[in-house]
């Protein structure tokens, strides 16, 4: 079938209002040159934790255990320092081994045979060329899935079989974790002690978390009239098409193809531009753990040729996307425009923290913080709006301050580093010129501010104070490390400032006070509400927003409803006079 109409590739810059933005990209001779490139996605993804009775989900807990302490030993070998982001970058002791399309289990060029560079955000360095998939090529890997699923065996086997694929899939995980890591943070700039030590097992439990759901997946019969059976069915959509972002890749992998294949569906995945890496060495794999042919198809692209061609498709069953709210209302108009397919959006935030005055101070600083600078705030439910009540305003902010000024800025790799560098050049500056915005609108800058050295995309941990609700960085997504920090006077009070966004992904409460802790997160319009904790995530706990941060849920049951259609059987109980 084809992919993307005539009328629709005419329109598309009417339609979606696609903005082309400048990147700086990096040749192999350093010299620096400027390739205009469309921004389909600007993603905002998840960000993860799994508490364990800690407070702080993975937020600062990241690097404990043998395996961040084995990732270290084999890919770094200097400590942090302050100035960590000037010293000269650690070489990966790692090899990029795929690079083109997975499509139908074979590892393939695009049909154009271009490719695009991905590259080091701690230098702007091109660390490979990946394939650049387009339409022709999303048409090939729909084909693939529809075969896979119209044909194969995969839907047609017994649930515990793709139960044990699954399962030796994660087990390949965490034999090779040490090399998803690397690329990992070799690919997207994120911590090594942030990536071994949470993502990796986050994404093998995911992993085992759906393959224990695969036979588990029952349907009913219903009460009906006495003289008719029945039941009520639930079987895989079919093709589901699947967009993850830069922020997590690894992930996203995980959240959307583990429930997707448990359900017995066949997926066509396309990758972030920026981070391709990880996602198709995980994507092999799955194919060394029995996964059939075409079951799984990855195409690496740019979002108006491969991201349209995919939301578009009379081909695919079922959609589901990460990234900013923005994208996802195109995401949602293309699959409305084409064949009506269902679409689960997770999207984007701007959550508010709210420390009471009761709370620990220091407690809530450093959670708080680290709510915010996580992965360098490249989060889609960072705690971002930092909501303090007036009585210890004062004392929360010069102890922010002074946390934020102690935070680790370098290069990922270096144990004891605690932020590395944004995705890439285009963040980065649109990073800066929010904190040029809260500056220009009269908040305080209590600290950081600028960049971080002069080689890579490196910003150092930013504090505003004295802000305003009415201010740019208290009501737009910045995506970076900036806390913006304001005063309140009362439960009423930051509820109804808290609510007043249109997004509703997260928010975060802190208080010594039952009776604050249940009157707040019952009354934030919020998919997740974290009380005396933050970003404390598990595969078992639903994911998702109100308002503009999203349609639908990730994780958990809740994730397999997105991959199920439901069937009516009916047959009669006796047979009718006329047979």
């Amino acid at each position: 079938m084809a992919s993307v109409t005539d009328s629709f590739v005419a329109d598309l810059d009417e339609l979606l209002e696609y903005r082309t933005e400048k990147t700086i990209l990096y040749a192999q001779t350093n010299t620096m040159k400027l390739v205009n490139r469309m921004k389909f996605s600007m993603p905002e993804e998840s960000t993860l934790g799994d508490g364990l009775g800690k407070g702080y989900g993975l937020l600062g807990q990241a690097g404990s255990g043998k395996l961040r302490a084995a990732a270290l030993h084999r890919f770094s070998t200097a400590p942090a320092s302050a100035a960590a982001a000037a010293e000269e970058p650690i070489q990966p002791a790692v090899e990029v081994k795929h690079t083109q399309l997975l499509i139908n289990g074979n590892f393939v060029d695009a049909a154009s045979g271009k490719t695009f560079p991905t590259l080091d955000p701690r230098t702007g360095e091109v660390i490979a060329r990946v394939a650049e998939g387009d339409s022709e090529d999303i048409d090939r890997a729909v084909a693939a899935a529809r075969r896979a699923f119209d044909e194969g065996p995969w839907p047609r086997m017994t649930a515990y079989e793709r139960c044990r694929v699954l399962l030796r899939f994660a087990d390949l995980i965490e034999r090779h974790a040490e090399e998803v890591a690397a690329l990992e943070t070799w690919d997207n700039g994120k911590t090594l002690a942030q990536a071994a030590g949470a993502e990796v097992p986050m994404v093998a439990r995911c992993v085992r978390y759906y393959a224990g759901w695969a036979d588990k997946i029952h349907g009913l019969v219903a009460p009906a009239d006495g003289a008719h059976h029945v039941q009520v069915l639930h079987e895989p959509v079919g093709v589901a098409g699947q967009i993850i972002p830069w922020n997590f890749p690894l992930l996203m992998f995980a959240w959307k193809v583990g429930p997707a294949l448990a359900c017995g569906n066949t997926v066509v995945l396309k990758t972030a531009e920026q981070t391709p890496l990880s996602a198709l060495y995980v994507a092999n794999l799955l194919h060394e753990a029995g996964l059939p042919e075409g079951v799984l198809n990855v195409v690496s692209g740019f979002g108006p040729t491969a991201g349209a061609a995919l939301c578009s498709h009379m081909g695919v069953d079922k959609l589901a996307f990460t990234g900013s709210t923005g994208t996802g209302q195109i995401v949602l108009e293309l699959a409305a425009r084409s064949n009506l397919k269902p679409v689960t959006l997770e999207l984007g935030g701007k959550s508010p923290f709210i420390v009471m005055d009761d709370a620990d101070v220091d407690q809530a600083v450093e959670l708080a913080h680290q709510a915010v600078f996580f992965n360098q705030g490249q989060c889609c439910c960072a705690g971002s709006r930092t909501f303090v009540h007036e009585r210890v305003y004062d004392e929360f902010v010069e102890k922010s301050k002074a946390r934020a000024l102690k935070r680790v800025v370098g290069d990922p790799f270096r144990d004891g580093v605690e932020q590395g560098p944004q995705i890439d050049g285009e963040q980065f500056n649109k990073i800066l010129r929010y904190v040029q915005s809260g500056v220009d609108s009269g908040a305080t800058l209590v600290a950081g501010g600028d960049r971080v050295g002069d080689r890579g995309f490196y910003i150092q941990p930013t504090v505003f104070a004295d802000a305003k609700d009415e201010m740019k960085i208290a009501r737009e997504e910045i995506f970076g490390p900036v806390q913006t920090i304001l005063k309140f006077s009362g439960v009423e009070e930051v509820i109804r400032r808290a609510n007043a966004t249109p997004y509703g992904l997260a928010a975060g409460v802190f208080t010594r006070s039952l009776d604050a802790a249940n009157t707040l997160s019952r009354a934030l319009r919020a998919g997740t509400v974290w009380v005396n904790c933050y970003d404390v995530f598990d595969a078992t706990i639903p994911f998702g927003g109100y308002k503009m941060s999203g349609v639908g849920r990730e994780k958990g049951i809740y994730a397999l409803r997105n991959y199920l259609q439901t069937k009516a059987v009916v047959t009669p109980i006796k047979n009718p006079a006329w047979l």
